[in-house]
């Protein structure tokens, strides 16, 4: 787990380039003990293989694994850049993260990073907080999402599918998940239609869940509203398990008295649905061979590659927790935690799937951009 003090923060920094703000985070690296003088050039070297920028305003600079012999402890050290810096193909990081690691354990603190970093909101809160013990919280993991809400209104007389959404956001209201502004927010935005009258809609809350307001009879092609009231990321595994019902072609039961009970259940039933799904797709399980896992650069090498195609490409760790996720999405990939001999099972579904499957297994075993013997 990530711990973080006070001192290894700076708020409300500038720099001119990537490059500066690298090298006043090297400085403080090797200030505070954690590497000996030198690492800066190989934080630079690896900057120059491939840019550590992670998404939603994040940077994660570290050293390439020929200057791990410079780390004398593990840990980080943070600076903020409220201006933001440029970092690469016009993305601008706020929060800048410098990774010392001696061996592999580089991997949990970016497994961490990026599950509590995929949080959006989170991220605009430490772009603008000028409080350090704000940050601390965050990236130590204190800031966990409270236990989610899960609210129904099954029956309801609604004579319109504004009605539903009305109702869905009153009831969150009264249940304290969301303040008026976000009652307004709910009301402006154009849901979106998941599919056999059943639609979401979503929102900023003060505590997390979902509401499930269900029509009497169906109108306006609406048989059923679900509200997600977003606070941090505990949300994802439902949003897993909608994407689950929709292939499996059974989002109508969302519509039912007890349509909630489908995204409370720790199993992922629907999934299981939906695996014949998955017989017009293909599969394939790969190993990682890179000595060091999938860190920030051969992770993004395997996600560039996953975006060569058009095809829709999930990947789980076997060796991890088995949790499928988007083959294209760094903050993803690298959530993964996949360290050297860890097997990936890859599923592709498209017109080029079976390409892109070949495509990703020859980019494995070429070492995803570190070399097959490296």
């Amino acid at each position: 787990m990530l711990t973080l003090a006070p001192e290894q923060i700076l708020l409300g920094q500038r720099a001119a380039n990537k490059g500066e703000a690298i090298a006043m985070l090297a400085g403080r690296l090797e200030a505070a003990g954690l590497v000996e003088a030198g690492y800066l050039a190989g934080m630079q070297a690896r900057e120059a293989q491939h840019a550590t920028y992670l998404g939603n305003g994040i940077a994660i600079p570290h050293g390439t694994t020929d200057t791990r012999h410079l780390v004398r402890q593990t840990g980080v050290q943070v600076a903020q850049f409220p201006e933001g810096v440029e970092w690469d193909d016009g993305q601008k990081a706020y929060l800048v993260i410098a990774i010392a690691a001696k061996s592999d354990e580089h991997l949990g603190i970016l497994r961490q990073l990026t599950h509590v970093l995929g949080d959006e909101q989170a991220a605009d809160r430490l772009r603008s907080t000028q409080d350090v013990n704000d940050i601390v919280r965050v990236l130590s993991g204190e800031a966990v999402a409270a236990e989610q809400a899960f609210l129904a209104l099954p029956r309801f007389p609604a004579q319109s599918r504004d009605e539903l959404v009305l109702a869905a956001a009153a009831r969150a209201k009264s249940a304290g998940l969301i303040d008026a502004a976000s009652v307004a927010d709910v009301l402006e935005q154009a849901p979106f239609h998941l599919g056999a009258g059943v639609w979401l809609s979503r929102t900023h809350a003060n505590q997390p869940g979902w509401v499930l307001a269900s029509a009497e009879q169906t109108q306006d092609n609406a048989s059923a509203v679900l509200l997600l009231c977003a606070k941090g990321q505990g949300h994802e595994a439902q949003l897993e398990r909608l994407l689950d019902l929709m292939a499996a072609g059974r989002i109508a039961e969302l519509a039912a008295d007890n349509g909630l009970s489908l995204l409370q259940a720790k199993a992922t039933a629907a999934a299981e649905s939906a695996a014949p799904a998955a017989a017009d797709g293909v599969s394939a399980t790969f190993t990682i061979i890179n000595p060091h896992g999938l860190h920030a650069r051969p992770g993004a090498v395997l996600v560039k590659a996953a975006k060569n195609y058009e095809a829709d490409i999930r990947v789980a760790n076997l060796d991890g927790n088995g949790e499928e996720v988007s083959a294209k999405s760094l903050m993803k990939v690298i959530g993964m935690g996949v360290k050297c001999g860890h097997r990936l099972a890859f599923r592709a579904s498209g017109a080029d799937a079976e390409a892109a499957l070949q495509g990703i297994g020859e980019a494995i075993a070429a070492g995803l951009g570190e070399g097959a013997a490296e």
